[in-house]
């Protein structure tokens, strides 16, 4: 098992993209074969899925009202 990690920050970016679904086949094989050996990678995967099932059962989710998508969406076409 390694202990740390040579490329923490591209790791990251996978669990970020694996976690919220955006990950390709290529990336997900990739990750399942990494966290089998490192450490550092096994531990930020549980962190941040533990942060983000946090959220997602905290945090209520309310729609965006009208009036702002259409100020949003007036400035973005002008």
């Amino acid at each position: 098992m390694k202990h740390t990690c040579e490329h923490r920050a591209q790791c990251m970016k996978v669990i970020q993209a694996i976690l919220d679904d955006e990950a390709t086949e290529a990336e997900k094989d990739h990750f399942r074969e990494n966290m089998d050996t490192c450490i550092p990678c096994i531990e930020a995967y549980r962190l941040e899925k533990c942060i983000k099932d946090s959220l997602n059962h905290k945090i209520e989710k309310k729609p965006c009202p009208e009036s702002i998508l259409n100020t949003i969406l007036t400035k973005i076409n002008s």
